[in-house]
């Protein structure tokens, strides 16, 4: 075991794949010299020689069109997106290309080994170009996966499964908490199951799911509501696509209510969905309405982050809104 953050733990995971497959690559913006934005590349242009880890133009749409390239080819691409509000330039390539491309050459060919990674998120003061959560927009194109980590020990494993899946994975780093999360990561080679959710706290009086960063917000709050006597269960959704609606229907069924959190605006939210599907899946089960405490349907704002953020105060206000319904 070493004591890790967040930005280690995804550097060791990309040594521990390139060490293994010498298919693996890593490339985007400032990625090779310079580590990248937030360091998290760093020394691997070092290690591994700038044919295996270099610096890419500006541009999110050739990033990727590359990456599909590579990709069908049979390397095993690791693109970088700087951040994930600078993803949008290569939204065409992701839904119409890289998703798509088993599927419409009737699986003669593939972009299954890219890894896609890109940070995403508030918290960090930078308006409204740097704090974008755009996991909803991709949820909706079948054929990719999208991959949440929460903590330094999460991301080892969630990146080296993505790496080495048999899809195009959307991998997001929260970076929020890039250097604030620090944990026991082991140092050995280790995956964790992508599509299933983690329980991390059992209770009964209702169930509390999210995913990334927010995970840290609603122990806050479950902390709170302890002491109201109320006993919150705790769910790391971890995949966005596929995600586990058997672990999460298997909790509300217990618990009788469900208050999903993400940072992402509310309408159109991946929430949304979960939301639908629980409450089919648990109409007779539920004691109140689904509760979804998320950003606002506002840009990200700057001056006022804090108020659009979805803290722990205002899931604690869910919670007890949903318990005395």
């Amino acid at each position: 075991m070493a004591k890790m953050n967040l930005l280690q733990a995804i550097n060791n995971a990309l040594i521990i794949a390139m060490e293994e497959n010498d298919k693996v690559m890593a490339f985007g913006e400032d990625v090779g010299h310079f580590g990248g934005v937030f360091r998290a590349t760093s020394n691997l242009q070092e290690k591994f020689g700038k044919a295996r880890c270099f610096n890419t133009p500006l541009t999110e749409q050739g990033i990727i069109g590359f990456a599909n390239g590579l990709a069908s080819q049979g390397s095993y691409p690791v693109a970088e997106i700087q951040f994930g509000d600078y993803i949008f330039p290569a939204f065409d390539q992701i839904v119409n290309e890289t998703a798509k491309f088993r599927y419409r050459s009737g699986g003669q060919f593939t972009c299954g080994s890219l890894t896609i990674r890109t940070p995403y998120g508030g918290g960090i003061a930078g308006g409204l170009y740097h704090s974008q959560s755009p996991e909803a927009f991709f949820a909706h194109a079948a054929g990719i996966k999208i991959v949440v980590p929460r903590n330094p020990y999460q991301a080892k494993g969630l990146l080296l499964a993505s790496i080495r899946d048999d899809n195009p994975v959307l991998f997001m780093e929260p970076k929020r908490i890039y250097r604030a999360s620090v944990g026991d990561v082991p140092e050995d080679d280790y995956t964790l199951p992508l599509g299933k959710a983690e329980v991390l706290k059992e209770g009964n009086d209702i169930t509390l799911l999210a995913w990334g960063a927010q995970m840290e917000i609603m122990e806050k709050a479950a902390e709170m509501a302890d002491k109201q006597g109320v006993s919150s269960e705790i769910i790391d959704l971890r995949t966005i696509t596929p995600w586990d609606a058997e672990t999460v229907a298997q909790s509300v069924v217990k618990t009788g209510r469900l208050l999903i959190s993400h940072e992402a605006p509310l309408t159109g939210g991946f929430a949304a969905e979960i939301a639908a599907t629980i409450q089919k899946k648990c109409f007779l089960h539920l004691e109140s309405p689904i509760e979804r405490i998320c950003g606002l349907d506002t840009p990200y704002p700057l001056a006022h982050e804090k108020e659009y953020m979805p803290d722990h105060l205002k899931v604690f206000e869910g919670i007890m809104r949903s318990v005395n319904f």
